[in-house]
């Protein structure tokens, strides 16, 4: 399989398992050609510890939070984009912090990203505050049993390990995140917004500006920029997804160090003509929530 590099569809309005195999299929082309990262990998996906943890992230936030899903297929869709944006920087010269640190090579670098996106909510399962700090708990265990069949030197494995939680603790922007890892699982995580995501919520009843606009994205393109390395182009079929970049993606990419390397560009769909489709018929008030009116 020759390795691809420079672009990824999130297609929007599609069944879980079609994202999900989509995702499989980017994450695939992008480890073409790196073992260490492919390892990990194959090891992550097929363990009953890690499978168990997604689960139960996802029973929490879409059960109890009334949250889109933050299991098994947003790892991947998560993993999937920051990998197709790791591969673009590395394309155009800029590289990786533990690249450019002395700690590793470009195999190494995938392979925190990688391992950072597809556990970087775990700590969901316990519980939406502090979930970051919890992600951290709960991963070490996984890592410890893990990363010694990738690296069997202790300082090596050590050097990894902190790139790794690094990049999990700084998923969500805050605290900053404060290297070029750290930043792709940010910014890749807030990537998973198409309105195929959305709908789940929306049709439990939660009906906020987050799922109103997230229903409003019908796909998130990664590509190689023209002014800068990396363009994330979001189309749209109502401008109410432009809270969805604005207060949800945007952030995320000013917050770390690749804030001058991507660009955000949302686009609202030249099929829709003059006139926006209508997401909403009406809501009302039921408690603390709205719900749509029959």
């Amino acid at each position: 399989m020759e390795r691809r590099t420079g672009t990824a569809d999130i297609p929007g309005g599609t069944g879980e398992p079609d994202l999900e195999k989509h995702s499989i299929t980017t994450i695939g082309h992008c480890l073409t050609g790196k073992p260490k990262a492919s390892a990990i990998w194959e090891l992550l996906v097929n363990d009953e510890e890690v499978k168990s943890l997604w689960q139960m992230a996802d029973y929490v936030a879409t059960r109890k939070l009334m949250m889109n899903d933050h299991g098994e297929t947003h790892a991947k869709v998560a993993t999937a984009s920051a990998l197709t944006m790791l591969d673009i920087l590395e394309d155009a010269g800029v590289q990786a912090d533990i690249v450019a640190g002395g700690f590793g090579d470009t195999d190494d670098a995938a392979l925190v990203v990688l391992v950072a996106a597809l556990c970087h909510d775990f700590g969901n399962m316990v519980h939406r505050i502090d979930h970051a700090d919890l992600s951290i708990v709960l991963a070490i265990t996984v890592l410890d049993r893990l990363l010694p069949k990738i690296y069997p030197d202790i300082v090596k494995r050590t050097q990894v390990k902190s790139f790794i939680l690094s990049a999990m603790y700084s998923h969500h922007g805050e605290p900053t995140p404060l290297t070029i890892e750290a930043a792709l699982v940010c910014i890749g995580d807030s990537t998973d917004m198409t309105k195929g995501r959305g709908r789940s919520a929306f049709e439990r009843g939660s009906i906020t500006i987050h799922s109103v606009s997230a229903l409003s994205i019908e796909h998130v393109e990664i590509r190689k920029g023209k002014d800068k390395p990396v363009e994330l182009r979001i189309s749209m079929s109502n401008s109410a997804g432009i809270y969805q970049v604005q207060e949800i993606l945007a952030p995320k990419v000013r917050a770390g160090p690749l804030s001058g390397y991507v660009d955000v560009i949302a686009i609202t769909d030249a099929c829709t003509g003059d006139y926006e489709r209508r997401i909403v018929g009406g809501i009302r008030m039921d408690g603390t929530r709205f719900i749509p009116v029959p």
